[in-house]
């Protein structure tokens, strides 16, 4: 599936809540295409190419939240899963819900300080 991307939303907290998402996800799929910095924004966003994830396995370590935060990812169904994993294991989850499409999944999860 090249040039496939894994689109991640974040909303909630402060831009650091989000930079701390993202940061673990760099673990499994390499930088993404800049790191959230917006401190008035409601709503941040990162992406990432799904294709770089497929040779790492470990995510970084978690930081902290300071407060809940609504994640959604969104791509192939396998960037989604390992996404979807991948923070499920770093911090305290809520599985809040999927959908599906022909080529893209979108999972949201409410992720705890």
């Amino acid at each position: 599936m090249s040039g496939t991307q894994l689109t991640v939303t974040l909303s909630g907290g402060e831009a650091a809540d989000a930079r701390t998402v993202v940061r673990v996800l760099e673990g499994v799929f390499g930088a993404p295409d800049g790191l959230p910095a917006d401190e008035n924004a409601t709503v941040r966003t990162a992406t990432f190419s799904a294709d770089a994830g497929t040779g790492r396995s470990a995510p970084r370590d978690a930081g902290r939240l300071s407060t809940p935060v609504t994640v959604t990812v969104q791509g192939a169904p396998r960037a989604v899963r390992r996404a979807s994993e991948t923070l499920i294991r770093a911090f305290a989850a809520h599985d809040e819900g999927a959908a599906a499409g022909d080529q893209e999944q979108e999972r949201q999860l409410r992720l705890e300080p």
